[in-house]
């Protein structure tokens, strides 16, 4: 086994350790598609877990604290922990009473069981920047339980007939149950940026339209200003343009669909309302670095 012994510096002039305790007992391809465990005081993660994984968490009792994107985040008992495949988590320091259901799911395996991503995909972006979700309802937890054993169970059922068509449906109404209790959050979220400032204002009108609307003078007109002043409010809270914060978005966007294999790229051209494939394949080649044929090779 090997151990990393992480700690934090409280108030009180003492230091904290957590150990955790990571799995060597699987190589990158033995990687299983399906992982469910509980955790109590120690997380036992497979090695280097986050680069085949999507990783979600379930906090019972305790604390879970993580650095994520410059920020410290706290999961504590009734909320709900979301790491994408591939995120960069620091400094993770587990209470001592900390208790969790933690399911992970290999990322192509979630990722070729996707549904549309129409509605969805502002909900995907919203849990990448907030992996921490709070639960209003009660019968969120239950949901929640629910969906992480029926997909665990439907992995363990080999001898099924219909294995891999079982396997793959389950997936994919997996996705389905936890996007619908994503969406609470991420509702309520939209909510608060609609009754804050003019940046607060113009970050929910990106996140709406950022699919088909890429110019700044859309979104100025939007807020009843000049695309002057639009720009003059983003660098002021930022730092940067609002035609930074606009390709941002798009290529959050761009990433999810091209992502997902059940798109093709003329598809993801007319859902982004390209004129052209050509003038969509420069699009992305600006925004990403690439083609989109070249970063849909890289995913494999």
């Amino acid at each position: 086994m090997i151990y990393s012994v992480c700690y934090i510096n409280f108030a009180y002039s003492f230091k904290y350790y957590v150990f955790l305790e990571f799995l060597t007992r699987m190589e990158a391809k033995q990687i299983q598609k399906v992982l469910l465990f509980e955790a109590s005081g120690t997380i036992h993660f497979p090695d280097d877990f986050l680069d085949y994984y999507h990783t979600h968490i379930y906090c019972h009792s305790g604390t879970l604290e993580f650095g994520f994107k410059g920020k410290v985040y706290t999961c504590a008992a009734g909320e709900f922990v979301f790491w994408y495949a591939e995120s960069v988590i620091s400094e993770l320091i587990i209470s001592n009473n900390f208790t969790a259901t933690i399911l992970l799911v290999e990322k192509e395996f979630l990722n070729g069981n996707l549904p549309d991503l129409g509605w969805s995909i502002d909900v995907l972006i919203h849990t990448r920047d907030n992996p921490v979700l709070y639960f209003n309802e009660k019968k969120n937890k239950h949901k929640v339980m629910t969906n992480f054993q029926l997909l665990y169970d439907k992995f363990l059922d080999t001898e099924h007939t219909f294995y891999e068509e079982l396997l793959d449906t389950q997936m994919y109404l997996f996705t389905l149950e936890m996007w619908h209790v994503f969406a609470s959050e991420f509702e309520r979220n939209k909510r608060t940026l609609l009754s804050g400032t003019i940046y607060d204002k113009f970050i929910h009108l990106v996140g709406d339209y950022c699919m088909t609307e890429r110019e700044v003078q859309f979104y100025a007109e939007k807020l009843n200003i000049t695309p002057k002043h639009l720009n003059f409010v983003c660098k002021q809270n930022t730092g940067d343009a609002a035609s930074v914060w606009i390709q941002r978005f798009v290529r959050d966007r761009l990433m999810i669909l091209l992502e997902n294999q059940n798109l093709t790229i003329t598809e993801i051209s007319d859902k982004m309302e390209f004129s052209s494939r050509s003038f969509f394949s420069r699009y992305v080649k600006k925004v990403l670095g690439m083609s989109p044929s070249e970063y849909r090779n890289r995913l494999h």
